[in-house]
């Protein structure tokens, strides 16, 4: 059977740059059936949804929801909802929790507060705390956006969950249908795409270390597509693995090709060119879609490590 991700697979589709863009995740728990748009199909309540998707808007926040991996019968809604709220910015990276019985108070949080890194309102208003067990592994498995993303979301998150690992959710939408099975790392906020569980399980032994598997990464949610897809490359061109060391400090040009510049914690700095391409030939970005498509591709041209008086000259 034919669907966008083995289209995907086959044609060779570069992974790097197509991860969501992010600065902070909201993610409150919700079981259930979801549907395409779960924020407003789901057992939650549609105008609370309709709610936190107004007052998240312009801020840097994604609103996802979450639920533990198995079925997903209708048992009512539950008496208390996990959330987590995640900052993904290099130097600032943070992911805390929190319980709620009333979900309607994820509206009394300062969303452009959290979406510039400020976790104080989450701890104030739900009385979150930093979150101390394993990384958040989160799964996406709405099949009512795209089947690829139940086909093969379902079974990794399924698999994770019986290994033992903690941390392991099902999430309603990480976008890139075509790269199923995708997956979120919090709290660095590194995506993943055409990953099995035994590459999922390296990539969570890493982050648990500090560090960044590059093989299999979309990206980090923090940055615009063409910063992520220079992060990565410089990751790749240095060998530098650590989570927290490179960030996109600016970005010069508009489409179809861009200069990043990715600064390294201790001095060094890059200049990288990423232009804009199409992937040939058109075929299905979703399984749901009614045309054929060629999606956007982010291509770096050239990777270059800025002599000292040059990057602080820029």
């Amino acid at each position: 059977m034919s669907t966008c991700s083995t289209v995907s697979q086959d044609l060779d589709e570069p992974l790097a740059g197509t991860a969501a863009t992010a600065r902070t995740w909201l993610l409150l728990e919700q079981p259930g059936p979801w549907g395409a748009k779960a924020l407003t199909a789901s057992h939650l309540d549609p105008v609370l949804g309709r709610a936190l998707e107004a007052a998240a808007k312009g801020t840097g926040v994604r609103i996802a929801l979450i639920r533990r991996p198995g079925r997903h019968a209708d048992c009512g809604a539950p008496a208390e909802r996990r959330v987590y709220a995640a900052h993904t910015v290099a130097g600032n990276a943070w992911l805390h929790g929190a319980t709620v019985t009333d979900p309607g108070r994820l509206l009394d949080l300062d969303f452009a507060a959290l979406g510039s890194g400020d976790h104080r309102t989450f701890g104030s208003v739900l009385r979150g705390a930093p979150h101390t067990g394993d990384p958040l592994a989160l799964v996406c498995t709405n099949g009512k956006r795209d089947r690829c993303c139940a086909l093969l979301g379902r079974p990794l998150a399924a698999e994770l969950a019986a290994s033992g690992f903690q941390g392991v959710w099902e999430v309603t939408h990480l976008g890139g249908h075509r790269f199923s099975p995708t997956l979120l790392v919090l709290p660095y906020g590194y995506a993943y795409g055409r990953v099995g569980a035994p590459a999922v399980k390296e990539i969570l032994h890493e982050v648990r270390e500090g560090r960044i598997v590059v093989a299999g990464c979309r990206g980090n949610s923090a940055w615009e597509r063409p910063g992520q897809a220079a992060e990565l490359a410089v990751r790749t061109a240095s060998g530098e693995d650590g989570a927290e060391t490179l960030g996109v400090v600016r970005t010069d040009g508009a489409a179809p090709r861009w200069e990043v510049t990715v600064a390294h914690t201790d001095g060094r700095h890059w200049r990288v060119v990423v232009a804009q391409g199409r992937s040939r030939p058109p075929r299905p970005e979703s399984c749901g879609a009614s045309v054929l498509g060629s999606p956007a591709r982010m291509d770096v041209v050239e990777v270059r490590e800025l002599a000292v008086a040059t990057a602080l000259a820029s």
